[in-house]
This record gives structure tokens, C-alpha cells and sequence, in this order.
């Protein structure tokens, strides 16, 4: 049975995967690059910590296994979108690994990977996708073997919107600043109005986030608001407007079932939200916990082992990356 590594690191999480070719995973260790409260993470830092971890990921990822270098058959790697130093210092540890062990190498889009990872994981077949993670924001659905993309943001993602007003709050960077405005929204009662962008398929989210960066402090200041209540009301408005956007694209392509996929589609909130809309409709919601959300290795070595096994690799000359990768660039030649 054919098995494939896999190693992601276009943001501040770096992942390496093992996965068999009947879906299995066995193995996914990650380690995340962490600032402190109030900071985000520039790509050089970001690249010197995925060269610190690489090594000892690899290592551990065949330990946890129980596989050697001599069962690889091909080994996948993240070729973008993402931050520059961060995946090229990925692709530098694939290059490395395929000429060491002697096995073909295969660029991954990191978009297909998280699509494909919940695919596998959650066992959804043709559903409408909502892609929604720190530098993403898509809602996708699969026709003629590509990916599609019926509606995005055209500004910022919605996990960048959540992570900068983190920086506001001056909240936390660990285990992840989205994660602490989930937790802290929990708390807020109080709803405030907020700009509501929503454009024919496509959403925008600088414009919300500027306001509520504005009115944060004066509403603090006066007690017209808590910090729980500023997180809860920017959850509750941005996550209307992607459930919006998903139903329409659902009545679009005929279809009832939604995947979420990307770290934000960890959110409780936001699933629950969605779920409310796909049961008025009559369809499932396929939803995954953090293992699989966020950013790992797994979902780059299981998409390059189906593209592997319709004969797709990559010369060494071609393993460049990409920052500006489009989800529907990719042939999706394993797909019907």
C-alpha cells in the first residue's frame, strides 16, 4: 500500500504528515511559531522557526508512524499559497528528503489540501465548500475537474479580520488569537451594530474591521461595551455574511451538503450558525476539530498521493512555490 509524507508550512504552523493510500493517517505533528500578545508574525521569523522544526517533525512523523524512509513512495509539500520564506523553506526540506530517499516529489495547493482533508476525513462527497482560514476566504464548489470558486473575500480573510482585532484586544497569540475571540465571545450579551459587507458572491471584511478597530476603545472606555461583547458581535456579523454566501452558491450548483474547511471552520459558532442554515434546507453540514482544520501535514501527503497515483510529480526544477496560488489553477485529475 503506497504512502506519501507531506509537509505544510505557508503560515506559522509547520505540519509533517503521513497518510496511506486508503485514507489512513499515520501521523501528523506540528509545531506553531507563537508571538507575543499584540503581534502577528513576519516571514522571515516565521521562516527560521520552520527550519528549526523540520528536522525534528520528519524524524518524529516516521517514529509515530512506525515507517522508514525506504516506505515513502512520494513525498508532497505545500507549494502556496502562503508566506514566501515560510514555504520555501518547506519545499528546500521535500527537495532535500526526495533526492536523500530517492522518491518523487509533488507541489500541493494548499487550499485542495484542506478540501481534500476534510473530504477524506469527514467522508462528504460533492458538497459546497467554505474555505475560511488566516489568509483565505472562499466558497467553492467542484465541476469539470477543477475547484471553483463561486465567491471570496476582496479584501482581507476572515481569519485575518479575527487575528488583527485580536491584536486590538491585545489577546493572546496562543494556542491561536481566533481561538481566544471564540472563547471570549462566549461571555459577551450585548450586540452591536456593524457594517454588513456583503457583494453579490463575495464579502469584504477591511471595512468592518476598521470600524470596530475605531470603536473599540470609546465603547470600552464608556461602558457602552465589554471586550466579550465587541468579539461576540464581529463573530456574529462576519459569520452571517459567509453563511449567506454559501447558501447562494448552494442554490446555485443544486446542492444541500456543506464542507467547512480551513482553520476558522474550527469555530463552534460558526459551524453551529451553518448548521442552522443546511438543516432549513434539508441537507448535512461536515465539519472537523482542530486536528485537521488547522494547517498540518496530512492534507498536503494525501492530495499529492491521489495526483502521485494518476502519474503526476514534479522535477526537481519544478518544485517552485507559488505565493498567489488559486484554488482553481489546480487539475484535479483523481476526481470524476
Amino acid at each position: 500500500m503506497l504512502i506519501a509524507l507531506g509537509i505544510e508550512g505557508s503560515a506559522n504552523k509547520i505540519g509533517v504528515g503521513i497518510v496511506r493510500e486508503d485514507g489512513h493517517i499515520l501521523s501528523n505533528p506540528r509545531h506553531t511559531f507563537i508571538t507575543p500578545p499584540g503581534q502577528g508574525f513576519l516571514p522571515r521569523e516565521t521562516a527560521l522557526h520552520h527550519q528549526e522544526w523540520a528536522v525534528r517533525l520528519v524524524q518524529q512523523a516516521l517514529a509515530e508512524a512506525k515507517v522508514g524512509p525506504q516506505d515513502i513512495a512520494v513525498i508532497a509539500f505545500t507549494k502556496g499559497p502562503g508566506m514566501g520564506g515560510p514555504l520555501v523553506s518547506c519545499a528546500v526540506v521535500a527537495r532535500m528528503l526526495s533526492q536523500l530517499w530517492r522518491v518523487p516529489i509533488v507541489g500541493v495547493n494548499h487550499c485542495v489540501g484542506h478540501i481534500e482533508m476534510g473530504r477524506v476525513v469527514t467522508g462528504a462527497q460533492d458538497p459546497v465548500v467554505l474555505y475560511v482560514s488566516g489568509g483565505n476566504t472562499q466558497v467553492i464548489a467542484y465541476a469539470d475537474r477543477r475547484y471553483r470558486i463561486f465567491g471570496e473575500t476582496i479584501d482581507i480573510a476572515v481569519g485575518n479580520c479575527l487575528d488583527r482585532f485580536a491584536r486590538v484586544l491585545n489577546l493572546p497569540n496562543d494556542p491561536a488569537p481566533g481561538y481566544n475571540i471564540e472563547q471570549l465571545a462566549k461571555q459577551g450579551k450585548k450586540l452591536i451594530e456593524l457594517p454588513y459587507v456583503v457583494k453579490g458572491m463575495d464579502v469584504s471584511f477591511s471595512g468592518i474591521l476598521s470600524y470596530i478597530e475605531g470603536a473599540a476603545r470609546e465603547l470600552i472606555n464608556k461602558g457602552e461595551a465589554t471586550p466579550a461583547d465587541l468579539c461576540f458581535s464581529l463573530q456574529e456579523t462576519i459569520f452571517a455574511m459567509l453563511v449567506e454566501i454559501t447558501e447562494r452558491a448552494m442554490a446555485h450548483v443544486g446542492t444541500n451538503d456543506v464542507l467547512i474547511v480551513g482553520g476558522v471552520g474550527c469555530n463552534v459558532r460558526l459551524q453551529q450558525m451553518m448548521q442552522v442554515m443546511v438543516e432549513e434546507r434539508g441537507g448535512k453540514l461536515y465539519a472537523t476539530d482542530n486536528r485537521y482544520c488547522i494547517d498540518n501535514g496530512a492534507m498536503i501527503a494525501w492530495p499529492g498521493l491521489l495526483a502521485f497515483k494518476q502519474g503526476q510529480t514534479m522535477e526537481l526544477g519544478e518544485t517552485t512555490c507559488t505565493q498567489r496560488y488559486r484554488t482553481d489553477e489546480v487539475f484535479v485529475a483523481w476526481r470524476d
